[in-house]
């Protein structure tokens, strides 16, 4: 089974981002299969690379699937505000299951 990091570059005081990060950490990520290991970042910490900065800094919030064994990353679209969090669980699992299938 592959390992999968779900990260999310995200900022203080930007409400997208604490709205997102909010749900995701509601949900039960043992359900989610493959399982997925959530890791929050702050896009503004210095411990982050400049390159990831450059990359994510003007349109954070962004979640990052991130295969271990591919070394790959897969950015994942921005689910809709709308959903419940059952939907947000329903979209999140067909979104992996979708980025890890078009490997």
């Amino acid at each position: 089974m592959q390992s999968l990091d779900l990260i999310l570059f995200s900022r203080n005081g930007c409400c997208l981002c604490e709205a997102l990060e909010q749900r995701l950490r509601r949900l039960s990520f043992n359900e989610i299969q493959p399982p997925v290991e959530l890791h929050i970042i702050d896009i503004d910490n210095g411990a982050i690379s400049s390159s990831e900065r450059e990359k994510y800094d003007l349109i954070v919030p962004v979640m990052l699937l991130r295969s271990r064994a591919l070394k790959k990353d897969f950015i994942l679209p921005r689910p809709s505000p709308r959903l419940n969090q059952e939907g947000f669980f329903y979209w999140l699992q067909k979104a992996i299951t979708k980025t890890i299938g078009s490997d």
